[in-house]
């Protein structure tokens, strides 16, 4: 009868672990891409750190503004002095929460949906938006794209260029998270 005891006691203790396991990298990926036929802008951030509580399905993200890379030196530059302000807004991050089953003991691609808040250049804004989380030989791998609209987040665009970007930029998100 102890033995059985002892072996459920251990059954709950794992499976409790198992669901409240961290996931985390620091080296997660933002991108955000707008294409019009004068001008494609992308830029690219690959120094994302990110958490997951696959327990509690919380996640969050958060990122140095002037990790950003684009193609040319000048947009990097206009990014970061005229558009985002990275010197007064220098991080952007996400908090929220996923809904929708992950077998975290089971390698398998599982689709869930993501709400949460955004804050950019001081502004936060509520998103949601259908995301996949994998789950391949003890990682926990997350990907999402969506939309923002950066006068949503007070980020002026001058008239002289309004017409090279799009209205919409389109944003990737991809972490491959390792329990800690």
């Amino acid at each position: 009868m102890k033995k059985i005891i002892v072996a459920i006691v251990i059954l709950v203790i794992a499976q409790v672990n198992a669901y409240s396991q961290l996931y985390m990298t620091r080296t997660g990926f933002v991108g955000f891409y707008s294409k019009t036929s004068m001008e494609d802008i992308r830029a690219e951030n690959n120094q994302v750190y990110a958490v997951v509580d696959a327990g509690k399905k919380n996640l969050a993200f958060s990122l140095l503004a002037k990790g950003f890379s684009f193609p040319k030196e000048l947009m990097q530059e206009h990014f970061n002095e005229n558009y985002i302000e990275s010197d007064k807004y220098p991080k952007v991050t996400f908090n929220g929460a996923y809904t929708g089953e992950v077998t975290l003991n089971k390698d398998g691609v599982y689709k869930v949906m993501v709400k949460g808040n955004l804050t950019i250049h001081g502004v936060t804004k509520a998103v949601e938006t259908p995301a996949t989380l994998e789950v391949k030989a003890g990682h926990l791998l997350g990907m999402a794209e969506f939309k923002i609209k950066p006068e949503d987040f007070n980020v002026s665009i001058p008239s002289v260029v309004r017409d090279k970007i799009e209205k919409e930029m389109k944003v990737t998100v991809k972490i491959d998270c390792t329990t800690k």
